[in-house]
């Protein structure tokens, strides 16, 4: 995201913009040289780098040499998430009483604090809960509807139209700005969960991040990394067209210390979105839709030239739907319906299900293994296909139809098996590289009774539109930008719709039992890089925390280019250029956040009333991706 300065103020002039990066990065320095002045920690992005960034990594005792830490394992209870605080705030909830979903809700909170450019209460949610004493899965969509002004006419009068070279989602659409901001669907979600299966109450959930809010927390050295406010004002603040010149200050009031972004380590604090949250605590969400904070969303969208109003918050709903379904090496695997993007993970799944006999006679992924080129190029292959019909057919069910189960059945993928070269990189219909980036969390919880969840929130884009709501910390998220302006797709930009949403989730049984949640954040590396990790579980046989440490790709629909991380770019990227893939070497900023939890049952265990026994007839085992700052924590 670019760095960006408000409109010129008191007649003074605007500082060129190529000096304000300079200074930022000055102050910046300043500020972490100034927390580390009683310290003698170095971080590798300082200049120059400290002497210990050129030493080699050590190997671990035993198992996978490269695996960066152990599995988590534990009886009682268990939460997965990318930030230390947020989890530990969710096993607190759990051992204070709290199931599954209490945790995930106070761990979703706290991470609104901490983690303030992925998530908040002005985003959207997506959930999949399993519900041990019924033995089922409850599916939830609390993402946002546009206001009632978003029309596909409004959008051509300011000047925006649909661009033909990007088939993608998001097609026309700004950059971010009021214009992206849908209707808020997560602090729906937080309670409607709350109240529907919750042990506790918003006043214990919500209490952990109040008390980071108000009283201050150090900021972790990978969120530092990504605290960067984007530009969400056009030049002329109350006029949406020409998006996006201009940092909000409202945000910059909200989000940076002294108008800078605070250093890896400096405390920080937001009064503001503690009493959002003491609001939701006293009201529920009615303070969010129809209360004081309600009333200021539309104050801010009005001010910068959006359409939304009281009544559109009012009548937000959430749904609980059903989740779209698959199988895969005997397990059962679910995944979030339209409008999300996971289904598109189930037909990756059945595509190489239905098509590995054929492109690789005798052979298995598993017996090729993640050090052929093969491999991964089947893998990709794969995943082309389901993303050309995700795009095709992906829109808000509600609105339009999608056959969803034409798409996921098994002859479906069979008929798709032709169109890969086994020896050969398939091309995409011709087009313009497209943003397909998104930051988002995911956290996954687990308790003693046996239930599970697996959990998608976020603002879509880094500090989502950009625009924040003053005095109450909330950032509007802009998941509107991933509606088309093309006037014939499904997902054409209309009042009251859903947009395609890029969030993803997903739950694994065998046997009418549960086995894993699955999340994995990151834009369209969501429902790709859930397959590669389901892959690394289910058929490769990897923990956890291996199948989040070994290496993943990323492959860009639009533009048609493979990226992988460093090493893998290493052990297969020129063979995978060979065969005509337009490969590049990424970090691992670009492949997304994972975050899981398995149960693995204990069936010789004591029945409950006998010497030893424990609710849960069995032990949790999680892993939480090095990528991010986080951590899996249990009981």
């Amino acid at each position: 995201m670019g760095k960006g300065q408000g409109a010129p103020r008191n007649g003074h002039r605007a500082m060129p913009r190529g000096w304000q990066a300079v200074l930022f990065g000055v102050i910046a320095a300043s500020a972490a040289a100034a927390i580390g002045a009683q310290s003698p920690v170095r971080s590798c992005d300082a200049t120059p780098a400290p002497a210990w960034c050129s030493a080699v990594p050590g190997d671990r005792a035993e198992g996978w040499p490269l695996q960066r830490r152990s599995e988590v394992m534990a009886r009682n209870g268990m939460v997965a998430t990318s930030q230390p605080l947020a989890a530990q705030a969710g096993l607190d909830i759990l051992k204070k009483g709290g199931n599954a979903i209490d945790a995930a809700v106070a761990t979703a909170a706290v991470l609104s604090v901490v983690e303030p450019m992925n998530v908040g209460p002005a985003g959207d949610l997506f959930a999949i809960i399993y519900i041990a004493r019924e033995n089922k899965i409850y599916t939830l969509n609390a993402s946002g509807k546009a206001p009632s002004g978003a029309t596909l006419q409004r959008m051509n009068s300011l000047g925006y139209t649909w661009e033909a070279a990007n088939w993608a989602p998001g097609s026309g659409m700004p950059p971010g700005g009021i214009l992206e901001v849908t209707v808020p669907g997560a602090a729906w979600g937080w309670d409607e969960v709350q109240k529907r299966f919750g042990a506790l109450s918003f006043k214990e959930t919500l209490q952990p991040a109040i008390d980071y809010a108000e009283q201050g927390f150090p900021v972790s050295e990978r969120i530092a990394h990504d605290w960067t406010l984007p530009k969400g004002l056009s030049p002329t603040h109350g006029d949406p067209r020409g998006c996006c010149t201009d940092v909000d200050p409202d945000a910059i009031a909200s989000w940076y210390v002294n108008g800078r972004p605070p250093a890896a380590g400096e405390i920080f604090r937001n009064p503001g979105l503690a009493k959002t949250l003491r609001l939701l605590q006293q009201q529920g969400r009615d303070a969010f839709y129809r209360g004081e904070i309600a009333s200021a969303i539309v104050a801010k969208s009005s001010a910068v030239g959006g359409t939304m109003t009281v009544d559109d918050l009012a009548q937000y709903s959430g749904e609980w739907t059903t989740a779209a379904e698959t199988t895969h090496s005997g397990y059962e695997v679910f995944t979030l319906p339209p409008p999300a993007q996971t289904w598109a993970t189930d037909e990756i799944l059945n595509i190489l299900d239905a098509c590995m006999p054929q492109w690789a006679p005798g052979q298995t992924l598993a017996s090729l293994g993640p050090a052929n080129p093969k491999y991964w190029h089947f893998v990709v292959e794969a995943k082309k296909l389901a993303f050309a019909d995700l795009y095709a057919y992906n829109a808000d069910p509600s609105v339009v139809p999608v056959p969803l189960d034409r798409l996921l059945s098994k002859a479906h993928a069979a008929s798709l098996c032709s169109r890969v070269d086994p020896n050969r990189a398939s091309g995409t219909a011709a087009g313009a590289r497209m943003d397909g980036s998104g930051d988002t969390i995911v956290l996954s919880t687990a308790d003693r009774s046996g239930n599970m969840v697996a959990w998608v929130n976020s603002l879509y884009m880094g500090f989502g539109s950009g625009l924040v709501v003053p005095g109450y910390g909330l950032t509007l998220h802009n998941r509107g930008g991933l509606f088309t302006l093309d006037p014939k797709s499904p997902n054409v930009i209309a009042p009251h719709k859903r947009p395609f949403n890029t969030l993803s989730a997903g739950f694994v049984m065998r046997q009418n039992r549960p086995v894993m949640t699955v999340t994995l954040m990151g834009g369209d590396m969501q429902a790709q890089g859930i397959a590669q990790v389901l892959l690394n579980v289910l058929d490769l046989g990897a923990n956890l925390q291996a199948a989040s440490d070994m290496a993943r790709f990323r492959h860009v629909q639009v533009a048609n280019t493979l990226t992988l991380e460093p090493q893998l770019f290493s052990l297969v990227g020129p063979q995978l250029r060979a065969m005509g893939h337009t490969v590049q070497s990424v970090s691992g900023d670009s492949v997304g956040g994972y975050q899981a939890i398995m149960f693995t049952p204990d069936d010789a265990a004591p029945s409950a009333g006998e010497p030893g026994a424990s609710l849960l007839k069995g032990f949790y085992r999680a892993g939480s991706d090095h990528r991010k700052d986080g951590q899996a924590v249990g009981y």
